[in-house]
């Protein structure tokens, strides 16, 4: 599969590539460990997938309302809808809102099914959710400095002056730049801005991983993320 967001990219390579002296044919998507990732990083396809699949449980569920209260209907979402709407969510979370927006109406649906789900904060959001797993996972690779997600990590900032302007946390790090709107939803992109605003506002530094994700979960709720973290580059 060839990656890159020109249309003429794949003709350029066709037959390009071989084994054995055997042409392999190219590819529009490939599913790793049940991720389906097509050759522009769009995750069109593998939102497509997860949607037919959670919605037709939805509608399994809506099937045995008579038999559960709703509790019981909360935990069957948590337990057999929810996971399909955020299994490995960092790695796609580049979508287009667009397609974001249709796992949050499969999840609206789901909860319109608990008679007493009034309030909009019943539940956190999906959203809130992926970035509190960001949040998460960056805190591993930064702080704890795992091993395993090394390439995660993010360098640090790098201050030309010191002003009264500048954040004070030892633990910003440099924002990646994006040309694109998409590179800026990327974990990366998104991650970092994120992180730069938690930290400055709270020391993580020697949280363990629970207490982080609380206080990251914490933090999200009373911190609505600004529309200008998926647009604007820089560190706030």
């Amino acid at each position: 599969m060839v990656i890159s967001r020109s249309s003429a990219a794949s003709d350029v390579m066709s037959g390009k590539i071989s084994m054995n002296n055997v042409a392999l044919l190219l590819e529009d998507s490939i599913s790793i460990l049940g991720v389906d990732i097509d050759n522009s990083l769009r995750f069109d396809k593998h939102i497509s997938r997860i949607c037919r699949t959670a919605s037709l449980k939805v509608t399994s569920l809506r099937r045995i309302l008579h038999l559960l209260d709703p509790q019981g209907i909360l935990t069957l979402y948590k337990s057999q809808i929810r996971p399909h709407l955020e299994y490995a969510s960092l790695a796609w979370s580049s979508a287009a809102p667009t397609n974001l927006s249709r796992l949050d109406k499969i999840e609206k649906r789901a909860l319109g099914l608990i008679q007493d789900a009034t309030n909009p904060s019943y539940i956190d959001s999906l959203e809130h959710r992926r970035d509190v797993g960001a949040l998460t996972v960056l805190h591993k690779a930064q702080v704890q400095q795992m091993p395993h997600l090394l390439s995660l990590r993010l360098p640090p900032i790098v201050r030309e002056r010191s002003t009264r302007t500048v954040q004070s946390s030892r633990l910003l790090v440099d924002v990646p730049r994006s040309r694109s709107s998409q590179h800026q939803r990327t974990f990366s992109a998104r991650a970092a801005r994120l992180w730069n605003l938690f930290t400055s506002t709270l020391d993580v530094a020697e949280m363990n991983t629970q207490q982080a994700k609380r206080a990251a979960h914490h933090w999200r709720s009373t911190k609505p993320t600004p529309l200008n973290l998926l647009y604007t580059h820089g560190t706030t």
